[in-house]
């Protein structure tokens, strides 16, 4: 219908960004970080192969696109090694850092140093250039002109570089007295980001933040709760991280879709890194910070119940990932459908406040994978035949759920 055909993000099936690279990509990327081969012959690879899956998702009904972030090494991209006053750091310490946060444990428990950071070392500020203006432009050639609002581009957490080191160690005391001074140059720089694509023609961004899941873990509420170096409570961080948000997207166009997606983690060999419902920080986080859209990890018993979601208000969707993009096992389409309907009922019992009917409910709900199928560039534990079988699964489930709706 043609009412349906100009529906704004989010849509019924979504995925979350990251696509699995085709092996001659990553081949052509082990090249070109030892020297052999040049960054113009990598950009021709990988414009290949985004074209190839960008027609992927058209053949499979998709209606957000993305380039698979198939120019990245992982899903935050070079955005914050690009700021003034921000520095790329090889073999750092973990005296540094907070060792407990969920994705630093595993590198404390396997390696004898955690691998490249980013660091504060001055007055932060955006050079004006954006890292993933390119990555846009390139998509823009691949699709019509009337498609390029549904282009979607994933951002880095603003606070990545923030709760993974211990306290006073994020940027320099001569620098920055506090977090509140550099929450707010952090802030401007985003504002910036997002002014510069939106005068590109971005109208769909997706933010991807595991930090909020980890205040869900219990491993990291008792990291934080027996470290001494710590003197901010934990709800207080919380209560910052969602203020710090709400500055970095402050200035962002009523046209522009905000989404944020929540990970649990996903790293090499399908790897997760926390576990807890989003129960601790639902009521807070799904009030209080100004996003259109939640995409929720849902694909197993590690995220809870649907529980929270009756604190999402009215106004605000929520994308729900009951497929997994870790393992190749096929879910059962009559279940995640019934999952979505379940989750609708529960959702129409709270709406944040005063309840609303499931159907209204419905309405604000999609589907999707829980994650991305290769936040690094090595991808999960799945070919591309599963990947694309999943892909196809979350849009029969969006058929059957929301029949005619992209």
């Amino acid at each position: 219908m043609a009412t349906e055909a100009k529906r704004n993000p989010p849509f019924r099936a979504e995925h979350l960004g990251s696509l699995l690279r085709p092996d001659e990509l990553l081949e052509k990327r082990d090249a070109f970080d030892k020297g052999e081969l040049s960054a113009e012959e990598l950009k021709k690879v990988e414009d290949e192969a985004i074209k190839s899956i960008v027609q992927t998702q058209l053949d499979l009904g998709y209606r957000a696109i993305s380039d698979g972030e198939f120019r990245r090494h992982m899903f935050w991209g070079t955005f914050f090694p690009n700021l003034d006053g921000m520095e790329e750091i090889k073999n750092p310490s973990f005296d540094m850092f907070r060792v407990y946060v969920p994705d630093m444990a595993p590198f404390y428990e396997e390696m004898d140093h955690p691998p490249e950071s980013v660091i504060c070392v001055g007055k932060i500020k955006h050079t004006g250039q954006s890292t993933y203006i390119d990555q846009f432009e390139y998509l823009k050639t691949l699709i019509p002109e009337e498609r390029w609002g549904d282009i979607k581009l994933t951002l880095a957490a603003p606070e990545w570089y923030h709760l993974r080191y211990k306290e006073g160690k994020a940027y320099p005391k001569d620098v920055y007295a506090n977090d509140e001074e550099y929450f707010h140059d952090i802030a401007l720089a985003y504002q910036t980001e997002l002014d510069i694509l939106y005068k590109a023609g971005l109208r769909n961004v997706q933010i991807d933040d595991p930090n909020f899941a980890y205040f869900c873990s219990q491993k990291m509420i008792d990291g934080w709760s027996a470290d001494p170096s710590n003197t901010t409570p934990l709800p207080t961080l919380l209560t910052s991280y969602i203020a710090l948000y709400n500055a970095c997207l402050a200035r962002a166009p009523a046209d522009m879709h905000l989404g944020l997606h929540i990970c649990r983690g996903n790293f090499i060999n399908s790897r997760h890194f926390s576990e807890g419902g989003y129960d601790a920080i639902a009521s807070q986080l799904f009030k209080e910070l100004n996003v259109h859209t939640f995409y929720l990890e849902y694909d197993t018993p590690r995220a809870g119940t649907f529980e929270p979601l009756r604190e999402v208000p009215r106004g605000k969707n929520v994308v729900l990932g009951v497929v997994t993009s870790k393992f190749p096992e096929m879910e059962e389409r009559g279940e995640m459908v019934a999952r979505v309907r379940r989750a609708a009922e529960t959702m129409a019992g709270g709406a944040g406040v005063g309840g609303e009917g499931v159907k209204e409910a419905l309405h604000r709900l999609g589907v999707s994978p829980q994650c991305g199928f290769a936040s690094h560039r090595g991808g999960n534990c799945l070919g591309k035949g599963d990947m694309v079988a999943k892909l196809r699964l979350v849009r029969e489930i969006a058929e059957e759920v929301w029949p005619g709706e992209p």
